[in-house]
């Protein structure tokens, strides 16, 4: 099967991996041949280029900065997002034929794009849905419902699901949410497509370099937040646990990453004085992976006012690593269930601040945290295997 995957995010090699590159990877490995075009910040590459990495092309269309940024600057790029990659996508795949086009979502703009690459190769296109917008915008009030931007987006939103050939939901509650909401959308062309990962071999920690180098004392029990720290990730919860876990020395949080609403965390520890939290930026791939064998439970957060049934792919990395997690989450997620079935750790509404630091501390002196983190790997490697989501695509290219 010869696929074009239109992503908006793939890190070089050296920079990590994330639930992209890992399908990428497994989809060349079972013997198909995959070109990658992404869109690629301004700050991080100067010209468009196209090479090999993992194995396959990958090629790197400059557009503009969507990463870290402030809102009309993420809305800008996203606009001009399309216009950049069918140029890109002209200039550098214009002779190669391809059986499918994959491509994901957010952002919703890329439908007119996508539209043309099906017209263009003469192939089908499949989504894999990661986010629901405008509604999570709404719930978050950053657009206003029924306005003109709300109304811009829900006709981008509708454009997306009509140019997709197939659906990837994420659980079972996004695949009902899409059905519920779009009554014109086919059940047919709507399934479930998980977020998945490679697995690693060596879960095992013998040494604590990394807590070394970061000045974490070996005793406590660390509470691990890595990746995105936006609106979502509902910072302000985590501002309220440090501060009313301040006292605990049994007890140390570690938060890893970028995004909008970091500096509430940096400032929290710096004016309540805290010594046992910590936040720096995103750390080489080999040592992110070292300090996630270092920690002890793994931290999820979203805001409670969420309407849509998100499924943050961050807990795959704390399952990999046989991690226990402690989720704080809106009500309509089936994440809690996924918690409940694997047997893998705690959940709480994320609307109740001191039942979730109360989690926080019984989760510290819990004599059970080995034998949640080690339900969690097994419920990974039974469930979310990458392997899974290349049979899904390969199916259809069957079919």
């Amino acid at each position: 099967m010869r696929l074009l995957y239109i992503a908006t995010s793939f890190p070089e090699p050296v920079k990590g991996a994330t639930i992209y590159t890992d399908l990428a990877e497994a989809l060349n490995e079972a013997g198909n041949e995959i070109t990658v075009a992404v869109s690629e910040q301004a700050r991080n590459k100067q010209h468009t280029e196209m090479k090999k990495e993992r194995g396959f092309d990958v090629l790197r269309i400059v557009t503009g900065n969507y990463y870290d940024v402030g809102f009309i600057e993420k809305g800008i790029t996203t606009l001009k997002i399309p216009s950049f990659m069918k140029n890109g996508i002209k200039k550098f795949l214009e002779k190669k034929e391809f059986d499918l086009i994959l491509f994901e979502s957010p952002p919703v703009t890329n439908a007119g794009l996508v539209a043309w690459a099906k017209r263009k190769f003469n192939c089908p296109a499949y989504l894999m849905l990661k986010d629901i917008f405008p509604q999570n915008a709404v719930d978050l009030e950053i657009i206003r419902e029924k306005g003109i931007l709300h109304r811009f987006f829900i006709s981008k939103e509708k454009k997306l699901l009509q140019t997709a050939d197939y659906i990837g939901c994420m659980s079972n509650a996004n695949l009902q949410y899409v059905l519920n909401h779009n009554s014109w959308v086919s059940s047919s062309k709507v399934e479930i497509f998980p977020n998945t990962k490679k697995m690693t071999n060596s879960i095992d920690v013998n040494e604590f370099r990394m807590r070394e180098q970061l000045g974490i004392p070996k005793e406590p029990c660390v509470f691990l937040f890595g990746g995105n720290m936006g609106r979502p990730q509902y910072i302000d919860l985590l501002c309220k646990v440090i501060e009313g876990c301040k006292n605990e020395k049994d007890m140390y949080f570690l938060f890893i990453g970028r995004g909008t609403d970091r500096y509430k965390l940096e400032q929290t520890i710096m004016e309540k004085d805290i010594d046992n939290a910590l936040v720096i930026e995103n750390l080489p791939r080999t040592e992110y992976e070292q300090i996630t064998k270092e920690c002890d439970v793994g931290l999820i957060v979203l805001d409670p006012r969420f309407s849509i049934p998100n499924y943050p792919s961050r807990i795959l990395s704390y399952l990999e690593y046989a991690k226990p997690v402690l989720a704080a989450t809106d009500k309509v997620t089936d994440l809690k269930e996924l918690i409940e079935e694997a047997e893998c750790g705690e959940w709480v509404w994320s609307g109740d601040i001191e039942t979730f630091i109360n989690k926080a501390k019984e989760m510290s002196k819990s004599k059970r945290l080995n034998l949640m983190g080690a339900n969690g790997r097994k419920y990974l490697e039974e469930n979310f295997n990458v392997n899974r989501s290349v049979e899904i695509l390969e199916s259809h290219f069957k079919k």
